[in-house]
């Protein structure tokens, strides 16, 4: 790889190969090079092509600091869930810290902690997992972000191992990260029979700070594995934002996903989930919020690659002011595939005439015993149902609330987790009393 690609990915994307055991060092240079060959998708690519990654490309962005900036435990507060059993990672700006860690006793076999500790220690799973599931070659923002990361959070749960303490991976970023590119990669793997909870929180201390956030997660479900993974985007407003989760689904197992993104100036999550075996169930829920001239963008897709699976994916939006969300979702039944259930529904309600909606469901479908359906939607408030709250003595500015909420809550209430649910529900009304008070 000549010097000159090592260059452009330092200078365009503030990113350089990152160290690592021998093992990975090929993977690496590999994704640079594949990056440097592609670069930045354009809107000419088909999948990149409603989502403006221009102020990403068109920026030298600095290489992320490499020590975490000094906080208080209390400035987090907002952020987690106020149950000390729980385990909490934290990474400032890009950096894992120790003292703002919250690592309890876990049950024999249980891996948790700092990716880059589990790299520098070199052995367990990694080989066998990490860019495996999502191969560089999948999205030039993958490509950079295998090339480049430095640390995540780990998860690894030992089969037959119910984890009841559910992990938070919290990813804030302070005003030291302005101008910055930070490129996170999580790895979560749960073997035979587990069960886990993980939460990845993306959120910002700095509301007024530009910078790049790029993660990746990669996801390994084995055989009768049980996994809730939630995902919750609260960056700055003037940020941007491109994230890729891969899940890989075996036999018998069962993946819950919840998508909440309320932050960046631009903000894109892809989702896609791998169905490899039979008798496999799949949920997908998500809301996005936006107001100004916010976009968020989120793409998914499900590969149903089996016969006797079953997917269930629901994403709603709320829009206000000029702000713009673009919604594509796929799902692949290949011919294998019999007697798959899959259903996409994607809703949308826009609250202002600038507000707008790019909604594409998909079905690709090559077996004939399947039973598959698809929709979206695209409306404002009810007027009927907002002319009965009037009569009803509800004050309009507290009925409209209470509608939009209403909308939103039927994803909110599939989050299984209490406290999560708790406080999703609170960032949703706080949002809405900002936007609509």
């Amino acid at each position: 790889m000549s010097e000159a690609v090592l260059q452009d990915l330092e200078l365009k994307a503030g990113a350089a190969i990152a160290e690592g055991p021998e093992w990975l060092e090929p993977l690496r240079r590999a994704a640079a090079a594949r990056f440097g060959a592609v670069g930045f998708p354009s809107s000419r690519d088909e999948e990149w092509r409603f989502t403006p990654i221009a102020p990403i490309a068109q920026r030298i962005w600095r290489p992320a600091p490499g020590e975490p900036a000094a906080l208080r435990l209390e400035q987090l507060n907002p952020f987690i869930f106020g149950h000390p059993e729980w385990t909490t990672l934290v990474f400032v700006d890009g950096a894992y810290s120790d003292p703002l860690s919250r690592v309890p006793v876990l049950p024999s076999g249980v891996k948790v902690g700092s990716l880059a500790e589990a790299l520098r220690e070199n052995g367990g799973l990694l080989p066998e997992h990490l860019t495996r599931h999502a191969p560089a070659d999948g999205s030039p923002f993958t490509a950079l972000n295998t090339a480049a990361f430095r640390d995540g959070g780990l998860l690894h749960v030992p089969a037959g191992l119910d984890l009841e303490c559910p992990v938070h991976f919290v990813f804030v970023t302070t005003s030291a990260a302005e101008g910055t590119a930070i490129h996170p990669r999580n790895l979560i793997v749960v073997e035979r029979g587990a069960r886990a909870s993980v939460i990845e929180s993306y959120v910002t201390l700095a509301p007024e700070s530009a910078y790049w956030t790029n993660a990746v997660s990669e996801v390994s479900a084995a055989e009768g594995s049980w996994l809730e993974h939630t995902r919750i985007q609260r960056e700055s407003e003037r940020a941007y934002h491109v994230g890729l989760s891969h899940v890989d689904q075996r036999r018998d197992s069962h993946y819950r996903s919840f998508s909440m993104a309320m932050g960046g100036a631009l903000a894109r999550h892809n989702l896609h989930v791998r169905l490899n075996d039979e008798n496999i169930e799949t949920l997908m829920y998500g809301l996005y919020i936006t107001r100004g001239e916010q976009v968020v963008d989120n793409h998914t897709a499900i590969y149903h690659d089996q016969p006797n699976c079953r997917s269930w994916e629901v994403y709603k939006g709320v829009l206000d002011g000029r702000s713009r969300a673009v919604f594509n979702g796929k799902v692949f039944v290949q011919p294998e595939a019999q007697k798959t259930d899959a259903k996409q529904t994607n809703r949308n309600l826009l609250l202002s005439d600038g507000a707008k909606v790019d909604t594409k469901p998909q079905l690709e479908i090559f077996a004939d015993d399947v039973r598959c359906t698809h929709g979206a939607t695209v409306g404002r408030l009810d007027d009927v149902a907002l002319f009965y709250a009037r009569s009803r003595g509800v004050p309009h500015a507290e009925a409209e609330r209470l509608l939009i909420y209403a909308f939103a809550a039927e994803v909110i209430e599939e989050v299984a987790l209490e406290p999560v649910r708790l406080e999703l529900d609170r960032l949703v009304l706080e949002r809405l009393e900002a936007q609509r008070g």
